[in-house]
């Protein structure tokens, strides 16, 4: 066995990976646990959805713009001292969003507890490539993966346990001392060395080289059918097929739990079988499960949206473990913080595009905005529309995917 790319101690590299699973949990955590607590929030506020919907807003639009910012001071500063100062923020706003008596105030703690976010998601993975060895790195993408949908899947649940008892209030105290053990292990479990270096002089835009640029570009394209997911399933299972909400939410979780399970195994086979072989294995599976996604509900109803599912989303497990390990590969590390950076930029632009253009073309295929009131059979178009074309969507992305591929090898070959 290859020792060169091992710690030395087993048990040092368990626990840094632990801690940065943590990190990345409550990145994950804050995105989706405040949705739960809108109709509370309204409630307490005397504010209507249009103003309280910007709790969410906040977080998302922070951590957006903050991601490659955070990656750059990360590079320069220090990765540890980068991260030990996003979970203090992160604690700090959390705890600030639980005492605020203001809607605008706590709206403003979101967005300093998004920008603490853009930190532990964007540095951990940047930390996480340091800790892992050559031939593991893919299964520590994989592992970061499977943290990510287990935090973005506890956050509802969680907040609908937490708000009959503490109120809209406790979904955020929760997270402070998540994130003050988070920051003890941090200190005590990362060693110095993996920050505090000299980063390279060169400009952002020198990252966006022929090499990492197609990563990102197929990372939007793929970041957007999966929020078409979130954003148009709902509307077709309980308007398109007269679902209850609870069980709504019961066909909406397969997809979270699948996630949660089959992204270390994803990361195990990008170290096994290589990372082209798994990249476009994944991309396939999400091609073919978009396009089953915009067909075979409409036929055989739960039934097909489950199976498309099931194929949809283990190749994108399959597509982020790959995907992130040829990013982050032959990165530098003067710069792996801000291609770590780059990286979840380039999901959260997919993220917003999947909420707003695949919801759109799901609109324009209803033929309404007022879905409410809209026929089951119009419903059912607007699905097929928007996953037909997301099918679409990734057999482009695939392309870009293989010509990359191939001019990869080319020039590796002059």
């Amino acid at each position: 066995m290859d020792e060169t790319g091992l710690p030395a101690s087993n048990r040092a590299q368990r626990g840094t990976v632990a801690t940065l699973a943590l990190s990345m949990l409550l990145a994950s955590l804050g995105t989706s646990i405040a949705n739960i607590a809108l109709p509370a929030l309204a409630a307490a506020f005397d504010a209507p959805f249009r103003e309280v919907q910007w709790v969410v807003i906040a977080y998302l639009a922070a951590m957006t713009v903050s991601v490659v910012i955070v990656g750059r001071l990360g590079d320069l500063y220090g990765l540890k001292r980068m991260q030990l100062i996003g979970l203090g923020l992160f604690a700090a706003a959390s705890l600030a969003c639980g005492i605020v008596s203001d809607l605008r105030l706590l709206i403003a703690a979101r967005a300093l507890q998004g920008i603490g976010a853009a930190v532990l998601m964007t540095l951990s993975m940047a930390l996480m490539r340091e800790t892992a060895g050559e031939a593991r790195m893919g299964r520590a993408m994989g592992l970061l993966g499977t943290v990510s949908a287990l935090g973005t899947a506890l956050g509802p649940s969680l907040g609908g346990l937490l708000i009959p008892v503490t109120g809209w209030r406790g979904i955020f105290l929760v997270q402070v001392p998540l994130a003050l053990l988070a920051l003890g292990l941090t200190l005590v479990t990362l060693k110095t060395s993996a920050g505090g270096r000299k980063a390279s002089s060169s400009s952002l835009f020198a990252m966006l080289d022929r090499r990492l640029l197609p990563n990102l570009l197929v990372n939007v394209m793929v970041a957007a059918v999966m929020m078409a997911t979130l954003v148009v399933g709902p509307f077709f299972l309980s308007l398109g097929l007269g679902l209850k909400e609870g069980m709504v939410g019961l066909v909406m979780s397969v997809g979270p739990v699948i996630s949660i399970f089959s992204g270390v195994p994803s990361g195990r086979l990008v170290d096994g079988w290589g990372v082209r072989r798994v990249l476009l294995t994944g991309l396939a599976m999400l091609s073919a499960g978009s396009f089953l996604l915009g067909v075979l509900p409409g036929v055989t109803g739960v039934a097909g949206y489950v199976l498309a599912i099931m194929i949809l989303t283990p190749g994108y497990q399959l597509f982020q473990a790959a995907n992130n390990t040829a990013a982050l590969a032959d990165v530098a590390k003067d710069r792996r913080g801000t291609a770590s950076g780059l990286l979840s930029l380039s999901r959260n632009i997919g993220l917003i595009a999947g909420a707003s253009v695949m919801g759109a073309v799901f609109a324009f295929g209803v033929g309404s905005e007022d879905f409410t009131h809209a026929a089951p059979t119009a419903i059912a178009g607007g699905m097929r529309l928007a996953f037909l074309l997301a099918g679409g969507l990734m057999l482009v992305a695939t392309g870009i995917a293989l010509a990359s591929m191939t001019g990869r090898v080319l020039r590796g070959a002059q």
